[in-house]
């Protein structure tokens, strides 16, 4: 009898240690690739499943601040009939992230709540929750062993949505993520559907070391596909710039809303 115990409550610990040490990884993560300050502009490239293609540039502000509070601001420049629109986000580590979007046919800006947050950024395979860092606290994280992607070992990682409301939210059942055991970058997600069906895939295909100092990572080039029907959507940086000193005027309603 005492053996079973014994055997029981070292299984329990084990599971306990397993779900610890998945979220320190994936908060490690979202630390990792939390900028001081940035400055860039992108390409964001739109496919259908015919291959055919809509180009979009934007620029990017981002800042951290005090407390697990990062602040972005991403603006569209070309072509005309998107140019002018917005969105800022306040991305906090504790709670639930504010996020705004401005159309100028509008003249003012729209807070976006939490059942919207799954919904298509601009018309891509990416979701507005893809424009900031998932909170931790969202997700249930198991370590599901290590495998390696390229000559990267990572660590392959579920997370699930601690509640309905986040998997409506977050827009999904559970995502699988491979995240490297040296720099703590994501290199891959397989998104779930709420069938349990592959849904999307997130690949990143390159990223920079910006911070040498805190040890922190720019993703310069990511891209996600829609398994389901054939869709997918690039995020490419042209150019960026490390910028701690980033105007804090940037991250407001009123200059989101300024021509």
């Amino acid at each position: 009898m005492k053996k079973i115990l014994f055997v029981f409550f070292t299984l329990i610990l084990s599971v306990s240690l397993s779900a610890e040490s998945a979220r320190d990884i994936m908060q490690t993560l979202r630390l990792r690739t939390t900028l001081s300050g940035l400055e860039a502009v992108s390409t964001l490239i739109i496919r259908n499943d015919r291959g055919n293609e809509r180009v979009r540039t934007t620029v990017l502000a981002s800042k951290s601040y005090p407390g697990d509070v990062e602040k972005r601001l991403i603006r569209f420049l070309e072509p005309a009939d998107v140019r002018g629109m917005g969105m800022l986000i306040v991305d906090y580590g504790d709670r639930d992230d504010d996020m705004w979007v401005y159309m100028p046919a509008s003249r003012k800006s729209r807070r976006i709540v939490s059942s919207e947050k799954s919904k298509s950024f601009m018309g891509s395979e990416f979701s507005n929750a893809d424009m900031s860092a998932p909170n931790p606290d969202d997700f249930r994280d198991e370590i599901m062993g290590e495998e390696y992607l390229g000559d990267r070992l990572c660590w392959k990682i579920k997370s699930t949505p601690v509640s309905r409301t986040k998997e409506d939210e977050y827009g999904f059942l559970y995502k699988i993520s491979w995240v490297t055991k040296s720099e703590f970058v994501s290199l891959r997600s397989e998104i779930y559907d709420f069938e349990g069906h592959l849904h999307k895939v997130l690949t990143i295909k390159d990223y920079e070391q910006i911070d040498a100092e805190k040890q922190r990572y720019l993703v310069t080039h990511m891209q996600i596909e829609n398994t389901l029907d054939g869709r997918s959507s690039e995020m490419i940086m042209r150019e960026y710039h490390y910028n701690p000193d980033v105007p804090d005027r940037y991250f407001s309603i009123g200059y989101l809303e300024s021509p």
